[in-house]
């Protein structure tokens, strides 16, 4: 891959909002890296060359393992200008009802992955004083999850973890930034086992929009920004107001299995 162009590293991109978020690098002249856990990374991968003048490199990794981070951050071909970690899971159903392999591999992926890369990326675009992170948070930061507890607890995670690395960043001439997604018309909730829900069937924001969002905010340096619609940046203004409690009973009832 020849030095000609910024490169950006992008997780989870082989399809919604990671997908997404490689057009919007590819679409301002970065060449890439893209990762995903799936074949489907090498369809993503044809894609984006085709549609783009960059040079795309896709690597194939699970980052719910050590292993798999690291054989990522190896494979890089030169030090990275931006990074969107995007990967991550979803997983619905009660805290007791779930299964603890899935919960458990839910938190090495969005908790324990995002964190090694974050840092092993972050490291060195310190060292270099400069460089952008775009960490995929997600609206259900703000509130308690059930019917998804340990997703929501995940992005939390993710969410105070950006929002701290961004206040130590500071003036290093690096950059951190969460994008905050709503519910977004991409295949999660069907892996999330939560079609039926009506936070499913509330899924309408389009992944290209709130990629571009994101991308956006990545690039104007801004700490954070709420992706989607008016009425998602809405719920979550009115989520910073509301107690804990009412918005756990909220979440409970648009994570239930409803008629349609």
């Amino acid at each position: 891959m020849p030095i000609s162009r910024p490169l950006a590293l992008v997780t989870g991109a082989s399809r919604g909002i990671g997908l997404e978020l490689a057009h919007e690098f590819a679409r301002h002249g970065h060449d890439l890296v893209v990762n995903a856990e799936d074949q489907l990374v090498e369809e993503a991968t044809h894609t984006l060359r085709t549609t783009h003048d960059v040079e795309v490199v896709a690597v194939q990794a699970d980052l719910a393992t050590e292993d798999g981070v690291r054989r990522l951050y190896d494979a890089l071909p030169r030090p990275v200008d931006a990074a969107a970690l995007n990967a991550g899971v979803g997983q619905g159903g009660t805290f007791l009802d779930a299964p603890v392999a899935d919960q458990l591999r839910l938190v090495d992926i969005n908790v324990r992955g995002t964190t090694h890369l974050a840092y092993l990326v972050l490291s060195d675009m310190t060292a270099r004083g400069r460089g952008g992170v775009l960490l995929t948070s997600s609206i259900a930061s703000t509130m308690p999850g059930p019917g998804q507890p340990v997703y929501n607890a995940s992005k939390s995670f993710v969410q105070s973890l950006a929002e701290a690395i961004a206040e130590e960043t500071r003036g290093t001439g690096v950059t951190v930034t969460s994008l905050m997604p709503g519910p977004t018309n991409t295949d999660f909730f069907r892996r999330a086992g939560l079609e039926g829900t009506l936070l499913a069937r509330s899924a309408v924001d389009d992944p290209a929009k709130v990629a571009a969002q994101g991308y956006a905010a990545l690039a104007a340096g801004r700490t954070a920004v709420v992706g989607g619609s008016p009425w998602v940046k809405a719920q979550a203004a009115v989520n910073g107001l509301l107690p804990d409690q009412v918005k756990a009973v909220a979440h409970r009832v648009f994570t239930a299995v409803s008629p349609r």
